[in-house]
């Protein structure tokens, strides 16, 4: 037997990963940690040496909290277009974060802004997964009064894509805030229907819906655990796995 055949297979082989602004920030109040935005970049280019079609949805909760006093009252649309925009600020900052360490990227918006990405196009984001880009979707839908949770899961089903990969600050999944209460209880998995059932905050009901109608799993797990997204991409059980039950 070739001694290649004996390696470790991939699980999957095109992911989404699905980013909080809020991760971006580190330690600061708000805004990118270019420290964090090196690590997390470093773990792309990990999986993209693996040859896994990449795809990544970024919030922006870091950089609408900076202006979220100025929304106070202000119609909903107006500030969820705000949101959007924001989005758009951080994934240019991912996308040159990659280039810098020789991955090529693309940025696809679903609000249109020719100077500094590409309008959102399906086909041509597959195309470019298939040529080993990493593709960062911006703008959430591009329709306010929906989340990126949303965004992610109906990005990943429209690519195919195998599994999201929702990126958090803990472990996994618990019963109750693991920070707050020591005896918090981990989910190693759960249906998606226990996830709507119990009112588990891993994302909104209308993603964990999308995900359920689209049978695609989803795995919570610590993004600042480095190698996490490798490993389960290798198939370790990392984090918390919400499938069909």
């Amino acid at each position: 037997m070739n001694s290649l055949d004996t390696l470790p297979k991939p699980r999957y082989k095109r992911i989404l990963l699905k980013l909080s602004g809020e991760a971006l920030q580190g330690m600061e109040s708000y805004g990118i940690s270019l420290s964090v935005l090196e690590t997390i970049s470093e773990e792309i280019v990990e999986v993209n040496a693996l040859g896994i079609e990449t795809a990544v949805v970024i919030g922006g909760g870091n950089i609408f909290r900076g202006v979220a006093g100025a929304a106070t009252g202000m119609d909903r649309s107006t500030a969820d277009y705000m949101g959007m925009l924001a989005t758009v600020i951080n994934a240019l900052a991912l996308q040159d974060s990659l280039e810098r360490m020789g991955i090529l990227t693309r940025v696809q918006t679903a609000l249109e802004i020719k100077q500094v990405a590409e309008p959102y196009i399906r086909r041509r984001a597959i195309r470019h997964l298939e040529k080993g880009r990493v593709v960062i979707f911006a703008a959430g839908t591009g329709n306010p009064f929906f989340t990126t949770d949303t965004a992610a899961t109906l990005r990943a089903l429209e690519i195919g894509a195998d599994v999201i990969l929702k990126a958090t600050k803990v472990d996994g999944v618990y019963d109750r805030d693991p920070v707050k209460y020591e005896d918090a209880i981990k989910f190693e998995e759960l249906s998606y229907m226990e996830v709507l059932r119990k009112e588990l905050k891993i994302m909104d009901a209308t993603a964990i819906s999308l995900s359920m109608q689209g049978n695609i799993p989803i795995v919570v797990f610590n993004l600042f655990e480095r190698g996490n997204i490798k490993r389960i991409i290798m198939g370790e059980e990392i984090g918390t796995t919400v499938r069909s039950g």
